[in-house]
């Protein structure tokens, strides 16, 4: 997506070698406009899959997620990252491990929210080692849906989260592939 490019490279900050960030219009402050786009893409994409549920996990993958699943007219779940008093019962959880911030957490969805027959599409703001994503397919699959496709807004192309989401057969759709990142540098593929 030319136009997600052109604002990483305007906003966004290569910290490092691995560190990308995109708070100024992502996740810390939203251009709304931008994420409308985004779910245009990832609805023309994955439209095919006759997709029926949008998850996406708390909190920067919100935005995007929302948009797609009202462009695509289906719910959007959002997996939770920390306990809720609220989450007792009756729930799916997995334990994945936060590239960004170097922490393992529970990810957890209500068993109310998703049902076997349902055809579900997860979108995320970054794709890094794939851990966040390969979560949220453990949980879709415990539930006995079917995952379409993953949606991912930056891929970081040099780590391996793509190459173990396509060995394992899924359909990986990333809006902007960074090739290489360093100090003040940003390389897409």
């Amino acid at each position: 997506m030319e136009k997600l490019e052109k604002r990483i490279l305007e906003d966004g900050q290569a910290l490092s070698e691995t560190v990308l960030k995109v708070d100024a219009f992502l996740n810390h402050q939203v251009d709304p406009q931008l994420m409308y786009e985004m779910g245009t893409y990832f609805k023309k994409y994955f439209n095919k899959y006759n997709i029926t549920k949008i998850l996406t996990i708390e909190s920067s993958g919100i935005a995007p997620a929302v948009m797609t699943a009202m462009q695509m007219n289906v719910p959007m779940i959002i997996l939770k990252k920390s306990k809720s008093k609220t989450l007792k019962d009756d729930i799916y959880q997995t334990t994945i491990h936060s590239f960004t911030k170097g922490v393992d957490y529970e990810l957890t969805l209500s068993k109310k929210y998703i049902l076997p027959e349902d055809r579900t599409l997860i979108i995320d703001d970054f794709l890094a080692n794939g851990e966040a994503a390969l979560g949220a397919v453990r949980l879709v699959e415990e539930a006995g849906a079917k995952v379409c496709g993953i949606g991912i807004v930056i891929e970081k192309s040099f780590q391996p989260g793509r190459k173990k989401l396509e060995d394992q057969g899924y359909d990986v759709y990333s809006l902007a592939r960074v090739a290489r990142l360093d100090k003040n540098l940003i390389q897409f593929v």
